[in-house]
């Protein structure tokens, strides 16, 4: 069990004030600040979105019915037309009047964006059909009309080969969290400017443009209905069982840390907040090897590192438990049968609550374990919020699977 001496209690103060500075993070997420996201064209979808929704008392009319494919993962054009679109009217229509800061997006939407496909890019068509036209007028052309011609080609050819190289896979619930951002850079990451870690510098997105976006999914609709269902009870006394932290490497003595590094000392540090709040009995493993069966009984806390894709049966789940597993692509399936991804297994075996990226994040695009247990333990943000404060990066990887209402921590 890590030592709770070193752990200064004016962090969580100071934490706690930055939080409440966060115009948009209130104390805390309320039901009918929730917009819930169903598709109509998958069986289950609509009926689960209704449960959550009588169960959490969101309002009736803050259901988003979208038809969208019934496969976990869709071309960006798909999500554009069928997800983001939908979305966006929605909000719309309900106004400022509904005052929206989270979207619940349900079991049967897709969970990530394929890699950009030229042919399903509008902007790429529009510029190969440029192309075409420059040819021809290149024909018949002479003297400074050639001139300007030729530059243009030269500016198009090398627009299409940018866009033929740009990465924009993302988690569709990333994309989502921007849905009122208008048009924004596909290629790679952008800094989330909620992360507290960034509150210090200029961000291109603006907070007002920002939403929380949690997902309730999962393998089957029995598994969605309990993680509904854990959190409700759980929040009437507090989620009881034991904290399990994993880490690779004893705490390091050096303070500027980066890369796998950082994230290995804030699984350390993760600890030690736990510990100090005095909640539950903490064990931190500090050896290169992971958490073996039997190892994490009445398991309510884990974060841990690394088996890509392979999941260890260690635990036995408490009832509203949260898993956090730093390994690349283990939100990239909720379904697949065989399937071996920590958030899949997780919810499977019995946690509430996950994170996981669905393609290769990088280790600095996950939530730092500290920030995110320390944010949580206080109690008085909710999942969503908690998260939004500790995701550095948005448009990216990363998801979140829970009740995002969720507060296991909640002041009684």
């Amino acid at each position: 069990m890590p030592s709770c001496a070193s752990q200064n209690p004016v962090k969580f103060f100071t934490l706690l004030a930055c939080l409440l500075l966060c115009p948009a993070v209130g104390l805390a997420l309320e039901p009918d600040e929730v917009l819930v996201v169903a598709n109509a064209r998958a069986k289950d979808s609509l009926a689960l979105a209704e449960y959550y929704m009588q169960r959490r008392k969101i309002p009736l009319d803050h259901l988003v019915r979208i038809g969208a494919n019934w496969k976990e993962h869709c071309s960006r054009q798909e999500y554009n037309d069928d997800i983001r679109d939908p979305v966006r009217k929605a909000l719309a229509r309900l106004g400022k009047e509904h005052r929206i800061r989270c979207l619940v997006v349900m079991y049967g939407v897709p969970l990530a964006i394929r890699p950009l496909d030229p042919q399903d890019n509008q902007q790429q068509l529009q510029r190969k059909e440029r192309l075409q036209a420059l040819s021809k007028e290149e024909a018949g052309a002479s003297g400074q009309r050639l001139v300007a011609i030729l530059a243009e080609r030269r500016q198009v050819e090398q627009e299409l080969a940018q866009g033929e190289k740009m990465d924009s896979r993302a988690a569709a619930d990333s994309e989502l969290a921007l849905v009122l951002a208008g048009d924004y850079p596909l290629e790679g990451w952008l800094p989330n400017p909620y992360y507290l870690g960034f509150r210090q510098q200029q961000t291109l997105l603006k907070r007002d443009a920002v939403l929380m976006v949690s997902r309730l999914d999962g393998p089957d609709p029995d598994t969605v209905r309990r993680l509904i269902d854990d959190a409700l009870l759980v929040e009437k006394e507090g989620l009881k069982g034991r904290a399990y932290f994993d880490a690779r490497w004893p705490k390091p003595a050096e303070k500027k840390l980066d890369g796998y590094a950082l994230y290995d000392a804030s699984i350390h540090a993760a600890a030690e907040h736990v510990c100090a709040g005095g909640r539950m009995e903490v064990r931190l493993d500090a050896r290169g090897e992971l958490f073996q069966a039997g190892d994490c009984p009445d398991a309510a806390l884990y974060c841990g590192w690394y088996s890509l894709g392979r999941y260890v049966d260690a635990f036995t789940w408490a009832r509203g438990a949260i898993g956090y597993h730093i390994a690349s692509s283990e939100c990239a399936t909720l379904k697949q049968k065989d399937s071996q991804v920590w958030c899949k297994r997780m919810l499977e075996d019995g946690a509430a609550a996950a994170i996981g990226p669905v393609y290769e994040p990088y280790v600095q695009a996950f939530p730092p374990p500290d920030l995110f247990f320390s944010t949580l333990l206080e109690g008085y943000l909710s999942l969503a919020e908690s998260y939004l404060v500790s995701l550095p990066y948005l448009s990216w990887q990363m998801v979140l699977i829970g009740d995002p209402l969720y507060q296991p921590f909640k002041p009684q």
